[in-house]
């Protein structure tokens, strides 16, 4: 089974909890599927940089644990190809938010096994972060002259996040 389409779980909603009173090992999610994203942190960690820059979303979004590894990637390569090590780069928001899926069955037979919706809890498949308008989701720290690399970097970012983005610099 592949990665449904991001659209799905755009929408920002309330986590629904199963609560059950006969039977509470039933309340809890199950497990909750690994994550894409494992370093929140690259660059240099230990010089100060005078250039910092944030990425703010501009509405309410959920977005998936994916597209902040693609958005740590995409930018962390740019930036160490074109100025080397001289950054500093964080993304700002953890993936907390379990995403499930109550699968339907289709084709011949699908009825007699299909619970519909008497059991639709759903197994989890991913996580996302809840992030409201106006938060940042990613930070760079660079020197003064490297503005315009640092541009093009959240530029890069920006593309892989399903809602519009703006830069903020804090000179």
């Amino acid at each position: 089974m592949g990665l449904r389409p991001a659209k799905c779980y755009r929408r920002m909603e309330k986590p629904y909890t199963r609560y059950s009173r006969r039977k509470p090992k039933k309340s809890y999610v199950k497990a909750v599927p690994d994550r894409k994203i494992h370093k929140f942190e690259t660059g240099n960690k230990k010089k100060e940089f005078p250039l910092k820059g944030r990425l703010v979303v501009e509405s309410s979004v959920q977005i998936r644990h994916n597209v902040f590894e693609a958005m740590r990637i995409s930018a962390s390569k740019f930036l160490s190809s074109r100025i080397g090590d001289d950054f500093f780069m964080k993304i700002l928001v953890y993936p907390h938010h379990i995403l499930r899926e109550n699968p339907l069955a289709t084709g011949a037979g699908a009825d007699r096994f299909q619970t519909g919706m008497r059991k639709a809890f759903g197994k989890p498949i991913g996580t996302a972060a809840q992030v409201k308008s106006g938060q940042s989701i990613l930070e760079i720290r660079s020197e003064k002259n490297k503005k315009e690399i640092v541009k093009k970097a959240f530029k890069l970012a920006a593309a892989k996040v399903p809602s519009k983005c703006r830069v903020v610099f804090n000179d």
